[in-house]
C-alpha cells in the first residue's frame, strides 16, 4: 500500500515544497548558467525508469562545451545542487524522493530476473547506495579502468542495495534515507 498509493503522494508534497525552498537558488543558478554557457541552462538525457521505461532526467548543465574547468561548475556537482531540477521530475511522477538513482540505457534495463523487483521502484533522488557511494565520481577518478570498476564493483553493489532497499521500502525506512541525505555534506565518507 505504501509504495503505490502513500509513496507517490509524499513524494508530490516534498517535491513540491523543495521547489518552494530552492526557487531562489534555482533562478540565480540558472541565470549564472546561462552566461556561461550561453543560454543553456540544462543537460537532459534518457535514463531508464520504472519497468524500465525511458524519460528524460534534467539537471543543471556543469560540463562546458570546450571542457575546461569551471569552479562554480565543479561546485554544483560536488555540492548535487545541479540536481535540483529532478524535483521537477518528481513531480511529473518520472522519479521518487528515495530510490533507485536512474542510470544510463544499458543496466537497470538489462538486470537479470533476481534483480528485477528493482524496477517496481521509480528511480530516486537519493537512496541507500547514493549515500554509500556519495562520491563516486571520485572514486571513479582514482580507477585506472573506470568503467570496467563501475561495471564490475560499483553497480553489481548497487543492485543489492537497491534490492535491499525494494525489499523494505516503507515511510520509516524513506524518512531515514532523507535525514542521512540532509546530513550527508556533515559527515565524512565511509569509502573516501
Amino acid at each position: 500500500m505504501y509504495l503505490h498509493y502513500v509513496k507517490p503522494v509524499i513524494d508530490f508534497l516534498l517535491a513540491l515544497l523543495g521547489v518552494v525552498i530552492f526557487l531562489p537558488f534555482f533562478i540565480l543558478i540558472s541565470l549564472i548558467l546561462a552566461f556561461i554557457h550561453q543560454g543553456k541552462v540544462f543537460f537532459i538525457q534518457k535514463r531508464v525508469g520504472r519497468n524500465a521505461e525511458l524519460f528524460s532526467i534534467i539537471k543543471f548543465k556543469t560540463i562546458k562545451e570546450n571542457k575546461e574547468s569551471n569552479v562554480f561548475l565543479g561546485f554544483l556537482r560536488k555540492s548535487k545542487l545541479d540536481e535540483i531540477p529532478q524535483l521537477f521530475n518528481v513531480l511529473k511522477g518520472e522519479m521518487s524522493i528515495v530510490g533507485p538513482r536512474p542510470d544510463l540505457p544499458g543496466y537497470y534495463d538489462q538486470i537479470e530476473k533476481k534483480y528485477q523487483p528493482i524496477l517496481d521502484l521509480k528511480p530516486g533522488l537519493t537512496g541507500w547506495a547514493s549515500l554509500k557511494y556519495a562520491n563516486e565520481e571520485a572514486l571513479l577518478k582514482q580507477q585506472k579502468e573506470p568503467l570496467k570498476f563501475n561495471d564490475e564493483v560499483l553497480f553489481p553493489d548497487k543492485l543489492k542495495i537497491n534490492l535491499a532497499y525494494r525489499e523494505k521500502v516503507s515511510l520509516l525506512v524513506d524518512v531515514k534515507i532523507i535525514l542521512e541525505t540532509l546530513f550527508l555534506p556533515f559527515r565524512k565518507h565511509n569509502n573516501e
